[in-house]
């Protein structure tokens, strides 16, 4: 009898501290948040070895740095020396990551994904179940994520500047593992481009590539290309430049099954224009794929709801990606998983 009552009340402690853990996660982002806030990845980094740090509140910046080592994004070495113990910390791959002017730098998207604007529409997340908004954020805001970045420039910036740096890992990847991909082809046009990082680095390793980079006009406005780049002004939903082929990268988890077959609709008239077929290229998410761990499944899903709460998409399985490129009227695919967390995933006529 002792042994069952033991049990149930171990149970009910792991259940606890399990909806603890929930409860409390938001501080882990907050935290992460403020060490960069602070510049401590830059300040490790600039300093060159392990050290030791002080702020105006030196019996707290410890209590930070413990949840930050116990997160993953910095290690620390215990030097005792004769009066005490001194506490030295160094950066790991993730801080490496966080550096504002590493090439792959992740901070922009970071300070994007936690600015105010974006995260208060969770606090109403319930009221949305129970109204006809679209989204959260409409329901917050008034309009749609999209519209306020068109009318905020601090938002618009924040979020071409958060989209920028993936462009710039990603753009790496895809050049040094899938060249094989841009073989044969003659132009190419990134469809929500953003500020050009993706193509820039597509076009400076292929000269032989026009590229154009399509977005929206309060986007790409004032910005200049290159001898192989161009940027054009427009909207998807109604036409798209003629190419060879097509560039979706992380567009189409933003919208709904009807946009994106809408979309896909329009960059299929786009490829076959010029009298001969070509492909449309997405890197996205494909969920439920074999080879991942349990840390990527929880962060595709996160994404999912990141798109649940800003915009009208979500992140699809293998399944909802065949009926869309299906229903768009596209006759073959191929998708590989080489990008981490996203799939290559070409689509022809």
């Amino acid at each position: 009898m002792a042994s069952h009552d033991e049990d149930h009340a171990a149970k009910l402690l792991r259940a606890q501290t399990h909806i603890w853990n929930h409860v409390l996660s938001f501080i882990k982002s907050m935290s992460l948040k403020c060490a960069v806030d602070l510049g401590i990845p830059d300040i490790i980094h600039n300093y060159g070895q392990p050290m030791p740090l002080s702020s105006t509140h030196p019996h707290f910046i410890h209590r930070l740095m413990r949840i930050m080592i116990h997160s993953g994004f910095f290690s620390q070495h215990i030097d005792d020396t004769e009066n005490e113990l001194q506490v030295k910390y160094s950066l790991t791959d993730a801080s490496i990551l966080l550096l504002k002017n590493h090439e792959m730098s992740v901070t922009p998207f970071l300070l994007a994904m936690l600015d105010p604007i974006l995260t208060h529409p969770w606090n109403h997340f319930s009221n949305w179940f129970k109204n006809g908004d679209k989204t959260p954020f409409d329901l917050v805001h008034g309009m749609s994520f999209w519209d306020y970045a068109g009318s905020d420039p601090k938002l618009n910036k924040s979020f071409n500047d958060a989209m920028a740096s993936d462009a710039r890992l990603v753009a790496n990847l895809v050049i040094e593992k899938c060249k094989g991909v841009f073989k044969g082809l003659e132009s190419l046009v990134d469809v929500g481009g953003g500020t050009g990082t993706m193509a820039k680095g597509i076009a400076e390793s292929f000269p032989q590539l026009e590229c154009i980079v399509f977005d929206l006009p309060h986007v790409v406005s004032g910005l200049q290309g290159s001898d192989n780049l161009k940027y054009v002004g427009g909207d998807m939903f109604e036409a798209i430049p003629p190419a060879d082929s097509v560039l979706l990268k992380w567009i189409l988890h933003d919208w709904n099954d009807e946009e994106c077959v809408n979309i896909l609709k329009k960059c299929k008239k786009a490829i076959t224009r010029k009298g001969k077929e070509g492909k449309v290229i997405i890197i996205d998410m494909v969920l439920e794929n074999e080879k991942r761990n349990e840390e990527s499944v929880e962060t595709q899903i996160l994404f999912d709801m990141l798109m649940m709460g800003l915009v009208t998409g979500k992140e699809r399985n293998k399944k909802e990606w065949i009926k869309l490129i299906s229903s768009a009227g596209y006759s073959n695919y191929k998708i590989t998983p080489v990008l981490g967390l996203r799939s290559l995933i070409e689509i022809y006529p």
